[in-house]
């Protein structure tokens, strides 16, 4: 028997409320529309539209996926530095080998940040009230947080010597970065739809 890691089971809780088949040109066109406002609009859009039938329509779905998809990215890439940081040589390029060990070190509370964002995502109280709030400026924090770990990652390596390891280390950690920019944007317009006073 298969086990699915918990993004997909998240994912998979939300596709028992729909139909599996196609997504409805409704739900896309949901998604296209809502991702406009992102900084990077056709990554939003590309990322999530495989989840338009979990998402439907919903804009608490979305943030929720979103959120997910950018934990599961930002989980990747702690690993991925983890093996690097493993393999470097710290007497080869001491530089390169401390800027690996603090981005390490920031992208795993970036995963710790988004990972509490997504158990508070799945306990939203309905309604609009004050617990609502409290819980959505938790989100909103975490996120921010995550995104400025990320961003703080990628300004390590300013003083290590242009390579292959800094290029590839920077265009991931980027890669990683949009997706929570994203996810923190839609977070944000959901925000501003549920608590319009």
């Amino acid at each position: 028997m298969t086990i699915l890691p918990p993004f997909f089971l998240l994912i998979l809780t939300f596709s028992s409320y729909t139909s599996l088949g196609a997504p409805t040109l409704n739900a896309t066109d949901f998604i296209r529309t809502n991702c406009q406002i992102t900084l990077y609009p056709q990554l939003c859009y590309h990322s999530l539209a495989g989840y338009a039938n979990a998402i439907q329509q919903d804009p608490a779905r979305l943030a929720r996926v979103a959120v997910a998809l950018s934990l599961s990215r930002a989980k990747s890439m702690t690993l991925y530095v983890a093996n690097l940081s493993r393999q470097a040589d710290y007497a080869a390029d001491p530089r390169a080998a401390s800027a690996l060990h603090d981005c390490f070190s920031l992208l795993g509370d970036a995963v710790d940040q988004i990972r509490g964002s997504v158990k508070q995502m799945r306990r939203l109280t309905s309604g609009s009230g004050e617990e609502l709030r409290f819980q959505l400026s938790n989100v909103q924090t975490w996120m921010s947080a995550a995104l400025t770990n990320e961003d703080t990652c990628v300004d390590g390596f300013e003083d290590v010597e242009d390579g292959a390891l800094m290029s590839d280390v920077c265009d991931r950690t980027l890669k990683v970065k949009e997706v929570t920019s994203n996810a923190l944007a839609l977070v944000n317009s959901f925000v501003a739809k549920v608590m319009v006073p």
